[in-house]
């Protein structure tokens, strides 16, 4: 049985006075009922940033600016390998709304710990904790 292939998602880390937006995923879907950051897999031949933006106005009608890598992740799930990268983004324009999600919901740092994530994701949740974006500090 041929290995399948490892796929490249983009997600972003959108902040504002001190929250963090997450998105459930709906359910009947892969992990669906958690809680992620949102964004979506890369299209052929675009790079993560130009990805983030189409997934990011697709799925919550809202367009960013992509910044700084936060973290990058390998998870083996039983039936994919997906390849994630967490940037910061600025919000430019738009207010969100669950277009391609089930819930949105801007969350305190602390109240990260409330929502379960799935195992990709998790791996990232100390270091989207740290953020100085949650104190309104940019880099």
């Amino acid at each position: 049985m041929a290995a399948s292939p490892v796929l490249q998602v983009a997600a972003g880390l959108v902040f504002r006075s001190g929250r963090l937006l997450i998105a459930r995923r709906p359910e009947g879907t892969h992990l669906g009922g958690l809680w992620e950051f949102p964004g979506g897999k890369l299209e052929p031949g675009e790079t993560w940033e130009d990805g983030l933006v189409r997934e990011l106005q697709e799925e919550l009608g809202i367009r960013v600016s992509v910044g700084r890598l936060l973290s990058e992740v390998i998870h083996a799930y039983p039936e994919k390998t997906v390849h994630l990268r967490f940037h910061v983004c600025t919000l430019l324009e738009g207010e969100p709304r669950p277009l391609g999600c089930a819930a949105l919901e801007w969350v305190t740092r602390e109240g990260l710990a409330l929502h379960s994530f799935p195992a990709a994701d998790v791996q990232v949740l100390a270091a989207a904790a740290s953020a100085p974006e949650f104190d309104g500090e940019t880099l």
